[in-house]
């Protein structure tokens, strides 16, 4: 049986740190990794590692350090700020702050929201857009069956209740779905309410623009945009920034403090008190630059012949199940349009970056993620994605999926290469036994070593371990 994709090959769009890494493999021979996690943590790109060791020697305090070294991290730190926003088309007078991730400026946000405003999410969003705002007692909104059916029920929510903020999803870290999002800010503009969008998914893979799309607030993380060295941003309107508490109160995000009281900063200080992360947002700001080269529809294109490969090769394997929160929107294989309505068809076009979710029957995903790290270098993630609620309405609370995810580094080779380990799985079974151990699967007497620089292997597992 052909597993493989007969597309012509796709190569990577932009060189990243650790393309070619050798890893071994529980049989005793060593493989090219091939990371298909992307969607949690993305490698740096090259250029922007190569940026951070020209920066390094010069990084010192900012904003009061007279020192040469000062000026020089003062204007790395602004011309980044600038340099992010101009990427995500913020408007002249949006505030870009940093923070440590997209979860971080979420949460800031929902310290922003006006006392009293209510706020309208998703029932299939990131724990970092969901948490937040149930926390807050806020309201949550079942999707519909269709994308369409969601979106007139968003309408009929936003009508029926005053509200001052619609938070959702750019694009879904489980289906890698996307959402229409300039539809969505009209929708919430017309009833009053302003829109915030977790792109921590949606901006590695698309062009998102806060000016175009009418978006108010923006949220995103740089360990996923080919950044990873501990920033976030959020992007959008000052008013209900400055009008809120200090996100953290501290220095920096002050004018002037006595003993019985402060006069906070305004403006992005006001949100980042104590020393910020120069070098994380130098990267964050190269990262944009490099990704701007590229441009959107080569980044979207790149994906989708990648994505269309996976998805033929397993639609080979029928005992693999792609997962789909509207599957009733995706294309027809005979190329009818789903909607009858030319300009509905095109408005709610079924899209999806590059984020494949699937099931095995007969396997737990997390095993399968073990198999295919442990025989075939692969690199994938399982479980529930921080995304408990939208798993458990897919039907997979207890066992959760396996995700494959890609982006500018990723080949079609990478993608042949979990085609084709998981047909030998199916069509030979593994040839390593392996165990549970505090919650996930591991080979047993894995033999595979550890880099000295690492430390020795823990078997201490993360509190977000069924995450």
């Amino acid at each position: 049986m052909t597993v493989f994709a007969t597309a012509e090959c796709t190569d990577a769009l932009l060189p990243v740190v650790g393309a070619g890494l050798p890893v071994p493999l529980v049989t005793g021979a060593s493989a090219p990794y091939a990371n298909l996690d992307y969607a949690a943590s993305a490698p740096a790109l090259r250029a922007v590692a190569e940026h951070l060791a020209t920066a390094l020697p010069y990084y010192a305090s900012v904003h009061r350090g007279a020192g040469y070294a000062s000026q020089v991290s003062t204007a790395l730190l602004e011309n980044s700020r600038s340099c992010i926003g101009r990427f995500l088309g913020a408007r002249e007078d949006d505030l870009v702050v940093f923070t440590r991730n997209t979860t971080d400026a979420l949460n800031l946000l929902a310290h922003c929201v006006p006392r009293g405003g209510s706020v309208l999410y998703l029932d299939i969003e990131h724990h970092a857009n969901l948490l937040p705002w149930q926390r807050r007692g806020d309201v949550v909104l079942e999707a519909a069956p269709t994308l369409r059916e969601t979106l007139a029920d968003v309408e009929a929510a936003l009508a029926a209740t005053p509200t001052a903020l619609l938070a959702v999803t750019g694009a879904s870290n489980v289906t890698g779905q996307l959402l229409p999002i300039r539809k969505l800010a009209e929708i919430a503009h017309r009833h009053g309410a302003r829109i915030a969008v977790d792109a921590a998914q949606l901006a590695p893979h698309r062009r998102v623009s806060l000016t175009e799309s009418g978006v108010d607030y923006l949220a995103l993380s740089g360990h996923k945009l080919y950044a990873p060295y501990g920033t976030g941003v959020l992007v959008g309107r000052g008013d209900w920034l400055d009008a809120a508490p200090a996100h953290l109160a501290g220095g920096g995000a002050v004018r002037e403090v006595g003993t019985t009281g402060t006069d906070w900063a305004t403006g992005p200080a006001r949100h980042e008190g104590g020393t910020p992360n120069v070098l994380g947002a130098a990267a964050l700001a190269r990262a944009c630059e490099e990704l701007a080269t590229v441009g959107g529809e080569a980044l979207a294109a790149h994906e989708s012949a990648l994505r269309q490969r996976l998805l033929a090769g397993l639609a080979r394997l029928p005992e693999i199940s792609v997962l789909s929160i509207w599957p009733g929107d995706a294309p027809d294989p005979t190329g009818a349009p789903v909607h009858s309505d030319k300009a509905e068809a095109a408005e709610l076009e079924d899209d999806s970056i590059g984020v494949v979710s699937f099931t095995v029957a007969g396997y737990h995903a997390g095993w399968v993620a073990a198999y295919l790290s442990a025989e075939h270098g692969i690199g994938v993630r399982d479980g529930r994605f921080c995304a408990h609620p939208l798993v458990g309405k897919l039907g997979l609370a207890a066992d959760g999926a396996i995700r494959a995810s890609f982006g500018v580094g990723s080949t079609s080779a990478d993608v042949d290469r979990l085609i084709g380990a998981l047909h030998g799985l199916l069509t030979n079974g593994p040839a390593w036994e392996y165990e549970l151990v505090d919650g996930r699967y591991r080979p047993v007497a894995d033999p595979r070593p550890i880099p000295d620089f690492a430390g020795p292997r823990s078997a201490v597992t993360s509190p977000c371990q069924a995450g």
